[in-house]
């Protein structure tokens, strides 16, 4: 555990892992580690007792939701939930002076917002660090719980195959930003029409040599799972998109994950869905509940991963003489 370069991240935002090092995110996932571990002993860990996370919302969620207000209770912190509508972001009021008046109230503020754009003008108005809970661009909190998740799975991350399959949706575009930052191998199946913008795959490319990490964008679904240890793919279309729904079905019908296709994967490839799903569109109700499934696991480790990210930006500032004995060492450490 890299201890400095986790104290270092206070104060930071977390918009995408593309502005952070492999060395920070690592670190980050070394916390998430041990953060769990002490979770699973049924320890308290209030290591951000005093501190406030405001919630904001453009649109509804199950899980962003649940996991940041979970772990922040967990970690001994309140969240302030604001939904759709309930305040005036960029209508009667600018972006900056919300971001402004939050900064006055609260220690961090998690954002799920329509646009990415949005929420670099959010992060550049706030004083304090702003986390990406999804744009249309990037859900970084996804795919960093997911390499947790591949990383719990295989005690590894190098060497280490993910296939994508489908849509280039915000979550496809944050896995070939994660895994080339981290070295995972990543082969990317869109349809015509559906694929991975230029810039996001120059990212990769950048990445990938000092990652080591080798990407591949293609269009055939047996040729991107060939020899992977995990297969990946997400809702065919998602809110705002409901229009194209017909055209989106027949385009990626072909990528749809059943056991056909898991079965050109390695006979140990598990099986990965960042949820919600359309169950027997984009996979299987026999994949989804099968054995090669670890969809749950990736839903649980979000709050885990989330947990991490909240000590290291918003920073540790308790006693450790007022923590339970189990999580002193992480108090001291972290507080430097």
């Amino acid at each position: 555990m890299d201890w400095q370069l986790l104290r270092n991240l206070r104060g930071r935002d977390f918009l995408s892992d593309q502005d952070y090092s492999r060395e920070e995110l690592v670190a980050l996932l070394d916390l998430a580690a041990a953060i769990k571990d002490i979770w699973r002993k049924g320890v308290p860990t209030p290591l951000l007792r005093g501190k406030h996370l405001a919630l904001l919302f453009e649109e509804p969620s199950t899980r962003t939701r649940m996991s940041f207000e979970v772990g922040m209770s967990d970690l001994g912190g309140t969240t302030l939930y604001l939904k759709p509508g309930e305040i005036h972001l960029g209508a009667r009021e600018t972006v900056g002076d919300t971001a402004r008046v939050m900064s006055r109230y609260v220690h961090g503020v998690m954002a799920r917002l329509y646009k990415h754009t949005t929420l670099v003008e959010l992060a550049e108005g706030a004083t304090v660090p702003v986390i990406n809970g999804l744009t249309d661009l990037y859900h970084p909190v996804q795919t960093m719980s997911d390499a947790f998740t591949i990383r719990e799975t295989m005690g590894r991350l190098e060497g280490v195959k993910l296939a994508f399959l489908g849509d280039a949706t915000n979550v496809c575009n944050a896995l070939v930003v994660t895994c080339s930052k981290l070295g995972i191998n990543l082969s990317v199946a869109n349809p015509p029409g559906y694929t991975v913008r230029p810039d996001i795959r120059e990212l990769a490319r950048q990445n990938s040599r000092e990652s080591g990490a080798r990407i591949e964008f293609l269009t055939d679904p047996a040729e991107a799972v060939r020899d992977a240890d995990f297969v990946y793919t997400d809702l065919w279309w998602w809110v705002g998109q409901e229009d194209e729904a017909e055209a989106r079905k027949k385009a990626m019908a072909p990528y749809q994950v059943n056991a056909a296709l898991m079965k050109k994967a390695k006979p140990t490839a598990r099986f990965m869905h960042c949820l919600p799903a359309a169950r027997g569109l984009e996979a299987t109700d026999e994949v989804m509940d099968g054995p090669q499934s670890i969809i749950f696991d990736q839903a649980e480790n979000r709050m885990h991963f989330q947990k991490a990210l909240l000590v290291a930006l918003l920073g540790v500032d308790v006693d450790p003489a007022e923590v339970p004995a189990p999580v002193r060492d992480l108090v001291t450490n972290l507080r430097g």
